[in-house]
């Protein structure tokens, strides 16, 4: 009997971070509520707006994607249970959810329709429609909170940053240096730097810094790299970069891009923490290295449950945790 009391008071509580719900597939894996009544006492109570999904169920392909890319990203579930009261409603039955989504004025047998809306059913932020992107959803979750006048948990504002990179289209530009953690280490904390890896170029050590332009210049990087004594040679990607690049430093240290060799243990000051254990997204990852390579604590750039798993990583440190830098975050939450 202690040995069965035993396993419930120490797993239960991870077991819970990882519980998905019994959802179809359009609804992802967030846990709905699917009573709005009850959504809009429940977000009365906690202060909080109501995420209304309007969805088909079952459905067609789009709806499917969006449950299956969307509303199943780790970090989209948490930061719709966390922030949110969330609401589904089935837009092609009858009884209660064809009241509500006559209500809402919402068309049946229709693709994916998100509402954020006050208590009082009031729209927080404008109705999403025909964005069926991660993005699109995180914009309006962003948003919202910020109407709310309260600011959107971090790992939020990093993954928006990530989607939004990724919608813009990045850039990449290789740095050698003398030590390429340290290069990891700074470059990571840059903003708009979306992602770092360490590697091999010429014999030299080298990062492949992956930026946004829109947030920051080749140039920017370039100078942080310089300042740190980590851009000792510039390997350019494009001829735009190797026009900035003379204004930046001696043509004999400018070269053209060659093959470049990863190196085996990217992100050295996480691999050496617990924390290599959590599934992150990219940017998480360059962050939480640089953090820790700063002396920080990198949970500030965590959601409350890499946080919970990096707990359990650190009490069962004995366990032979697989090291998740690098790997999709989706793929390896569970």
């Amino acid at each position: 009997m202690f040995r069965i009391l035993f396993l419930l008071l120490f797993t239960l509580p991870f077991q819970a971070v990882y519980a998905q719900s019994d959802n179809p597939k359009e609804l992802g894996k967030v846990n709905w509520e699917r009573h709005l009544d009850n959504g809009l006492q429940q977000a009365a109570r906690e202060g909080k707006p109501v995420l209304l999904l309007f969805q088909e169920v079952p459905g067609c392909m789009t709806c499917q994607r969006y449950g299956d890319e969307v509303l199943s990203h780790p970090l989209i579930v948490e930061a719709i249970e966390q922030c949110f009261v969330p609401v589904a409603i089935y837009n092609n039955k009858k009884g209660r959810d064809a009241e509500v989504l006559a209500s809402f004025d919402e068309p049946a047998w229709n693709n994916p329709v998100v509402r954020i809306v006050n208590p009082l059913r009031a729209d927080v932020v404008p109705r999403l429609s025909g964005n069926y992107s991660p993005l699109g959803l995180v914009n309006r979750m962003v948003d919202a909170i910020r109407l709310q006048r309260q600011e959107p948990p971090v790992y939020l504002q990093l993954l928006q940053e990530e989607l939004q990179a990724e919608a813009n289209g990045t850039e990449q530009t290789t740095l050698s240096m003398y030590c390429f953690w340290t290069g990891e280490k700074n470059y990571g904390q840059l903003p708009g730097v979306i992602a770092t890896e360490p590697g091999f170029m010429d014999g030299r050590e080298v990062v492949q810094v992956t930026f946004d332009p829109s947030v920051v210049s080749f140039e920017k990087v370039v100078h942080t790299g310089q300042r740190a004594q980590c851009a000792d040679r510039i390997y350019v990607h494009s001829k735009q970069q190797a026009q900035a690049a003379v204004q930046l430093i001696e043509n004999n240290k400018i070269r053209t891009k060659s093959s470049f060799r990863p190196d085996d243990e990217p992100k050295y000051y996480l691999s050496k923490t617990p924390y290599r254990a959590v599934p992150m997204t990219t940017l998480q990852a360059a962050r939480a290295n640089a953090l820790i390579g700063q002396g920080k604590s990198p949970e500030r750039v965590l959601s409350p449950k890499q946080i919970a798993i990096a707990q359990e990583v650190k009490r069962r440190a004995d366990s032979n945790w697989e090291n998740l830098i690098g790997k999709d975050i989706a793929e390896n939450w569970e």
